[in-house]
């Protein structure tokens, strides 16, 4: 049993879910529109200001597919109304990050600038504050596209696990190794 797609999703206020006939449904809020096409099988039902996805059956795909969409358009009610922010720690010496509009430059150690466009549909701005790593901030109403870029962006220089350097998440741990010992 799906405990995940038996969940139902209730709307704030303001924000609006339709279903066209060819299952893809849209959610408009406050902060913009998402879209998103269902599984045909799957059914979404709209009744007194809360969402439920049913499947037609027990069959295995039909169990995935339910929690997926349902989890899904539970992402898009909430990017429409409160929205998502991804944030980017620069840990290393003489590491930089400073953006134009949405253009990223990234200097994390190598002998050139990395120049990154970040797509419209996500704000982008960064802070350099002394005594503090540089940090990146993405905002936007899509969460797989704010993770895609975050992902994206972290892969330019992933942490590596002796001295911590390298781009990461906000509060995200590294598990640190010992480095060699001298007999």
């Amino acid at each position: 049993m799906s405990r995940i797609g038996n969940a139902i999703i209730e709307l704030p206020e303001k924000v609006e879910v339709s279903v066209a006939s060819d299952n893809l449904v849209t959610v408009k809020g406050p902060k913009g529109e998402l879209h998103q096409q269902i599984d045909s099988d799957l059914s979404v039902k709209i009744e007194d200001g809360v969402v439920t996805v049913e499947r037609p059956t027990n069959q295995k795909r039909h169990k995935a597919m339910h929690g997926l969409y349902r989890s899904l358009i539970n992402n898009m009610v909430t990017g429409v109304s409160e929205g998502y922010v991804k944030e980017l720690e620069l840990v290393g010496v003489g590491f930089r990050a400073n953006n134009t509009g949405n253009l990223l430059e990234l200097s994390v150690g190598y002998s050139h600038p990395i120049m990154f466009y970040v797509p419209n549909e996500l704000t982008l701005s960064t802070e350099m504050e002394k005594g503090k790593p540089p940090l990146v901030k993405l905002e936007g109403i899509d969460k797989q596209l704010i993770g895609q870029v975050a992902a994206k962006i972290r892969a330019y220089r992933k942490p590596e696990p002796y001295k911590g350097k390298g781009i990461l998440y906000k509060g995200e741990v590294i598990r640190r190794k010992a480095g060699k010992t001298a007999v």
